[in-house]
């Protein structure tokens, strides 16, 4: 499974209707709708799709047509996030009209079309569950495990600065063994 970390957009015209189509991750799925709708209030179409994992680790889906003919357009794009395997992302596609009827067929293909379009220009990266562990450290050593923690590009949820430093980590399990490794035997790791 793969997901994106920032917003991709791309552009594609089909028998003068225009295309615009955000991949982008999927929490940021309000604010951007809100923003597009804003910023395209003339187009006549706001199709969406997406897919995330949720806390039981199952993929939950959703599209919507809006407007478009029923399953024209958010059900081929959501089969395009399907089998590119992306998770925990979503796409938008702001549609302009431009007079020539595109028929059932051609609204499917053209919106599969922009979805793989955006797809294939922007960066993915593999997803890997990601636990909750701590490092409990002296304030002398926060710099040293911030270096390391950065070289393994783990991600740092919290810092707790009490009598010691608490720091809460997003961690994959191979970064587990490799952070054990790598950390000073003074440190509490857990």
């Amino acid at each position: 499974m793969k997901f994106v970390q920032k917003e991709f957009s791309h552009t594609y015209e089909e028998k003068k209707s225009k295309f615009i189509a955000h991949l982008f991750p999927y929490e940021m799925f309000d604010d951007v709708m809100m923003r597009l709708k804003n910023e395209h209030p003339k187009a006549r179409h706001h199709v969406y799709a997406y897919r995330y994992l949720n806390e039981f680790d199952q993929v939950v889906e959703n599209s919507s047509d809006d407007g478009e003919p029923k399953g024209t357009s958010g059900k081929p794009s959501l089969a395009v996030l399907s089998g590119a395997e992306l998770i925990n992302t979503a796409v938008i596609i702001v549609r302009y009209f431009g007079g020539i009827k595109l028929g059932t067929g051609g609204l499917v293909k053209a919106y599969s079309n922009i979805v793989n379009e955006v797809i294939n220009q922007c960066e993915l990266k593999t997803y890997e569950k990601l636990l909750t562990k701590y490092i409990e450290c002296e304030y002398n050593d926060l710099s040293k495990i911030e270096y390391i923690l950065n070289g393994f590009e783990i991600i740092i949820k919290n810092k707790d600065f009490q009598n010691n430093v608490k720091i809460e980590l997003a961690i994959t399990k191979e970064n587990i063994e490799n952070l054990e490794n790598e950390l000073p035997i003074n440190i509490n790791f857990y």
